[in-house]
């Protein structure tokens, strides 16, 4: 008999978690190949195509720009279309263009290429997508949901980028690019086939309720607006219209202003603090390999208390953070740092989770998208602000310290921030 029960098990595996799954392992490709992977490929192409660091870089803030633009067409998009197309063409594209990559012999191929083949596509199918898929597929559960395909992108950091590395080192950055591209291909498009829209279309219901009975009764009202019997349906136009949407828009945007200026300028940093290069980068790799942890461990907690106030306790964490690296001294700061800082990064789920709890299911993506028009303009002027105050006073102090003032700010938003009534809810 328990055998048999074994047996069957599967088979009572709720398929939205096969749906994550899938989600993840795009992110973890992704992620290892193009977020980190193009700290692999910066000094090599800077020598060979004879670039400045600040030329090469360039290439880096467009990208983000680009995903800042293109952000409200993607979501939409995913909305209309669902996700699985969305996905198979940023799969097809960003494998594509690193095998075109490859070739490049200017900086204005390397731009064409890197910008528009390769950028175009990817934030559409690689990081919109999988969330529209978590918040589809799950209610109750949607921020551990979430967590696990947001932690996906370290795991890619902390395993595909060195394998990355290790073929730049024995074959070059070009047949290295390649392999790459031929992987993402090869990969990438089996997984993003797999991809199914929603549980209803398969006769399921979010969470997997009603796989062992019955579905469970709605909560009853609650005094928390955090907590409503009623699963919202706003449309971008209504979510506009609330102080929540641009909220979260602002508390974002700080929060991944000092996120991108930390990890562009991570390696000078912990050198200005008297580590080598060599010991800078392994406490970079340990960021990465920690954020999964991070993840999971917010991720599950944010399901069972009030998110908005959560991302706040968890600012101030990252306001400790900056602090242990102001004033710390020694190794033994710097890992501390390294570790409170992971925290930074793993509110992104809960703040994806959240603004399905306040907005709904139908339109995720395309609020996802404007939201992200607004807030990524932080990650491309914040790394570029932290060179010009290096340039000018040979110290990250000033801009550390005025991270500390932003994410005071942040943690205040969060902790203010409040469900909106519903213009459309379903009972």
């Amino acid at each position: 008999m328990q055998l048999r029960a074994l047996l069957r098990a599967p088979a009572r595996l709720y398929y939205g978690w096969r749906m994550i799954a899938l989600g993840a392992a795009i992110r973890i490709l992704g992620g290892g190949l193009h977020i980190y992977g193009f700290t692999v490929f910066f000094l090599p192409i800077s020598h060979d195509l004879g670039l400045s660091r600040a030329a090469t870089s360039l290439g880096f803030s467009l990208a983000r720009a680009e995903g800042a633009i293109e952000g409200p067409l993607a979501g939409y998009m995913i909305d209309r279309f669902g996700p699985r197309p969305i996905m198979l063409i940023g799969v097809v594209m960003t494998g594509v263009g690193y095998v075109l990559f490859s070739g490049v012999n200017s900086y204005l191929t390397f731009l064409l290429v890197y910008l528009g083949v390769i950028s175009i596509a990817f934030g559409a199918g690689f990081m919109h997508a999988p969330m529209a898929i978590a918040n589809t597929w799950f209610i109750r559960k949607r921020a551990l949901a979430m967590s696990m395909i947001s932690a996906s992108v370290g795991l890619g950091g902390a395993f595909v980028a060195p394998l990355l590395s290790l073929a730049v080192q024995a074959w070059g950055w070009r047949t290295a690019a390649q392999l790459a591209g031929l992987s993402v291909l090869a990969v990438g498009i089996p997984m993003a086939a797999m991809v199914r829209r929603s549980p209803e279309i398969m006769g399921l219901q979010p969470d997997g309720d009603g796989l062992d009975g019955p579905p469970p009764p709605a909560p009853a009202q609650s005094k928390e607006p955090h907590r409503t019997s009623y699963e919202a349906d706003f449309t971008l136009r209504e979510a506009m219209r609330t102080a929540a949407f641009w909220i979260i828009i602002a508390a974002t945007m700080l929060r991944v202003a000092g996120l991108s200026m930390i990890l562009v300028h991570f390696i000078p940093i912990m050198v200005w603090k008297g580590l080598s290069e060599q010991k800078s980068a392994v406490l970079l790799a340990n960021l990465a390999l920690f954020s999964p942890v991070s993840h999971f461990l917010l991720g599950w907690l944010a399901d069972y208390v009030h998110k908005p106030r959560l991302m706040a306790a968890t600012m101030l964490v990252a306001t400790a953070a900056l602090l242990t690296l102001i004033h710390g001294q020694g190794e033994l700061s710097m890992w501390l740092f390294t570790i409170l800082f992971t925290t930074v990064e793993s509110i992104f789920p809960i703040t994806w989770a959240t603004v399905g709890d306040f907005f709904g299911r139908r339109t995720f993506a395309t609020i996802r998208g404007m939201m992200s028009f607004f807030y990524m303009w932080g990650s491309v002027v914040a790394p570029v602000a932290a060179g010009v105050v290096y340039d000018r006073s040979q110290s990250y102090g000033p801009m550390l310290w005025g991270l500390v003032g932003l994410y005071l700010i942040a943690t205040a938003f969060y902790a203010f921030l409040y469900r909106p009534l519903p213009r459309r809810g379903a009972a």
